[in-house]
């Protein structure tokens, strides 16, 4: 435990070099926040082929579900990382002074996306805003709908529920639907017998990050090493999922959650390669869970703009940068 402030400056010192591992088998605990995918693959992986245990962390993923409330749980200390949907929840947990911080994002780009049917009028990003209906759920109609509506103009009156059930857009070819540009699009495709037009709202200037490392202040700052272990790991995880053997790691989410199928798994990481979610920019130079400061605030002068987060929250306090950008695992992409 560090209990002074020149054994802390010491320790980042330390962990600036590289030189700092995890106590041998040290148990901690990743709460997802959706049950069991390959949008999880690269944590799957690094506890599968033991990226985790070669810097001393015994990981149990415990994953999410509809049931399930993770962020509550960090807070309480019940778990040590949490995976953050976008920087939303970081900005607010700095309004309520709660200290809590993103250390690494682990997509680049958010797999939020619009579908429309091809031939329809709607071949084109422009277009969008004159379907006749826009299928969106409660939680994007109160975040990135709100940034279309402000800076793109499209109407908020013609925006209607989305139930999690492709039937309403696939019936209605003037429509548009939001979905993760992994999984509803294959739904579409299974059940509708067509390929939606898919576009990526991080392709137009939804420039979040997501798929977030969160951790509480108190852990960077007691147990630094723990979290570059975790951070190092999932990001190597990552480039093993994507570029190698993931056999071991899609029997791990298959067992979690058996829904899941093999083609299921296929198509999601076909479209997170295809659409560059996880590994694209700046991840090409830096390595996976990049971050900068410059993106961080574009994307929170969006949001104060849209009026989905508030005016005068100081955002440096929502993350760190302190344990990414160093280039870790980019020998691992192949």
């Amino acid at each position: 435990m560090i209990g002074n402030g020149k054994i802390l400056a010491g320790s980042i010192a330390l962990l600036a070099a590289g030189t700092l591992t995890a106590a041998a088998n040290e148990k901690v605990t990743f709460g997802t926040n959706w049950l069991a995918e390959p949008e999880h693959g690269g944590y799957y992986q690094a506890v599968a082929d033991g990226t985790y245990a070669a810097c001393g962390l015994d990981v149990t993923i415990m994953q999410g579900g509809p049931q399930v409330s993770g962020r509550p749980m960090l807070l309480a200390g019940k778990i040590d990382f949490y995976m953050g949907g976008n920087l939303l929840s970081a900005f607010d947990a700095v309004q309520q002074g709660i200290p809590m911080r993103v250390v690494a994002s682990d997509f680049q780009k958010d797999p939020q996306v619009i579908m429309s049917h091809p031939g329809e009028g709607l071949d084109k990003w422009e277009d969008l805003k004159n379907a006749d209906q826009y299928i969106m759920g409660d939680e994007g109609a109160q975040t990135f709908f709100q940034w279309m509506v402000t800076d793109l103009g499209f109407d908020a009156a013609k925006r209607v529920p989305y139930t999690f059930n492709p039937a309403p857009f696939i019936a209605n070819k003037k429509s548009i639907q939001q979905g993760y540009v992994t999984s509803e699009p294959f739904a579409v495709q299974k059940q509708g017998g067509f390929t939606p037009n898919q576009f990526l709202l991080a392709d137009y200037g939804w420039d979040t990050y997501s798929t977030t490392i969160e951790v509480m202040q108190d852990t960077i700052d007691k147990r630094p090493e723990v979290v570059q272990c975790f951070v190092d790991g999932s990001a190597k995880g990552w480039y093993k999922y994507l570029y190698g053997d993931n056999k071991a790691a899609n029997e791990m989410i298959k067992k979690d959650n058996p829904d899941m199928t093999d083609e299921q798994i296929a198509f999601s990481i076909q479209q997170m390669k295809k659409f560059g979610v996880v590994d694209s920019g700046d991840s090409e130079k830096l390595g996976i869970g990049t971050m900068n400061e410059a993106r961080i605030q574009s994307f929170y002068d969006k949001m104060v703009k849209a009026k989905v987060a508030q005016p005068g929250i100081d955002i440096k306090k929502a993350y760190t940068l302190a344990f990414i950008n160093k280039g870790v695992g980019l020998e691992l992409k192949k």
